[in-house]
């Protein structure tokens, strides 16, 4: 593959756009870093962290990308109302897409500043040492510069033991797909290169919140890094996103990054759901058949149907979770899924009542009649049960 860092910094211009380009430069001094933070429900933050901003940044030409995940709080309308009376603020409301690393990816790609800075806007990194990283990077041409906690300096700040040992293992997983060797992968806070990232941008996942570890396991050779100390602060104000979806995220973006080439890791996420199901469903067949309570074959269709509503609730919460289903689409899609599910489960009866008439083992009937329905299932269901909300 191609090294992204071979790649011309400055795109070919024709006579015309140049004589434009040196006009607009008598007015305008060029952007040298863009600052892009992604935000949630953080109204109270954006203005503080730009009062921050302005004074950690003095003597650089900067500017700030708020790109925020249409907040029930507002936050993009406080973003707004201050771009209207400073320049340096630009604000991307995204509507119907959620997830930190892709508003990171849509924050760097909407900048034409050579270098950019992602930061969260909770106020726990520190925006101070933004000048150091931002030098470091282009002084030393490093295709990205990570501000880590890890290093002789850095610190996890007040981190509960429990995130404390999250993050140990998040770095561990990390040397499975990361090509090169940096104490922080989990970092949030770093300068990458503009020119490096849009190459690298078609080969990201683009899904979760680690977006530095999909940025350094995209890299098709080893990049060009550097690692600055700092202290990880507390938050003061908003409340914090960190729960469960955040490992899965994790998880899901390992498995993309290591098999996600040849299967596509929903997919996969799925299947590993329909082996917690076979589970469920001969749990629930072995005491309706082996204790003579029914025939096989109604045992064998309310072993299917309890295995059905189990797959659905967790198919919602991590398969599908970016899609997830609430309140009345909850019972909504639950029918859906039946509804879906009900071609595959008279296959799955069928199939599994004549493996049984044939003399193969229950075990082997059952689980063989949920087997075969598994790729209906996905098809069908990431089409119609969740399918994209365009609103």
């Amino acid at each position: 593959m191609d090294d992204p860092r071979g790649q011309s910094r400055t795109p070919a211009l024709s006579d015309d756009t140049i004589i434009s380009v040196i006009s607009t430069e008598y007015f305008l001094k060029p952007v040298e870093l863009t600052v892009v933070v992604p935000t949630f429900n953080e109204r109270e933050n954006v203005p503080v962290l730009l009062d921050k901003l302005e004074s950690a940044l003095a003597g650089i030409e900067w500017e700030v990308i708020y790109v925020d995940d249409q907040s029930p709080d507002g936050t993009s309308d406080v973003v707004r109302y201050i771009a209207r009376s400073n320049r340096r603020v630009r604000s991307i409301e995204r509507i119907g897409r959620r997830g930190l690393s892709s508003a990171c990816i849509e924050g760097i790609m909407a900048s034409a500043a050579p270098y950019i800075a992602v930061m969260d806007a909770d106020l726990q990194h520190d925006e101070k040492i933004l000048p150091e990283l931002f030098r470091k990077a282009s002084v030393e041409r490093l295709d990205v510069v990570i501000a880590s906690r890890r290093l002789h300096g850095g610190s996890m700040g007040d981190f509960a033991k429990e995130r404390v040992k999250l993050s140990d293992m998040g770095t561990k997983l990390s040397r499975i797909i990361c090509r090169c060797e940096v104490t922080d992968p989990m970092s949030g806070f770093f300068v990458v290169d503009g020119v490096f990232f849009r190459a690298l941008v078609p080969r990201l996942t683009g899904s979760g919140f680690k977006i530095l570890v999909d940025l350094l396991a995209s890299s098709p050779t080893i990049p060009r890094i550097g690692e600055v100390p700092y202290r990880f602060r507390n938050r003061q104000l908003g409340e914090s996103k960190l729960d469960v979806n955040v490992e899965v995220e994790y998880l899901f973006l390992i498995v993309d990054k290591l098999i996600g080439k040849w299967v596509p890791t929903r997919f996969v996420l799925f299947m590993l759901v329909g082996a917690l199901g076979v589970v469920v469903h001969l749990a629930v067949l072995a005491p309706l058949y082996l204790n003579h309570r029914h025939h096989f074959p109604q045992a064998q269709v309310i072993a299917t149907l309890v295995a059905m509503t189990f797959n659905f609730l967790l198919n919602n919460v991590v398969t599908f979770r970016d899609r997830k289903l609430k309140g009345s689409r909850l019972a909504t899609g639950l029918m859906k899924f039946y509804l879906a599910c009900s071609f595959g489960a008279l296959i799955n009866v069928a199939f599994a009542n004549t493996l049984m008439k044939q003399g193969i083992p229950w075990y082997l009937a059952g689980a063989s009649g949920t087997s075969i329905s598994s790729v209906w299932n996905y098809a069908v269901n990431t089409v119609i049960t969740w399918r994209r909300s365009r609103g």
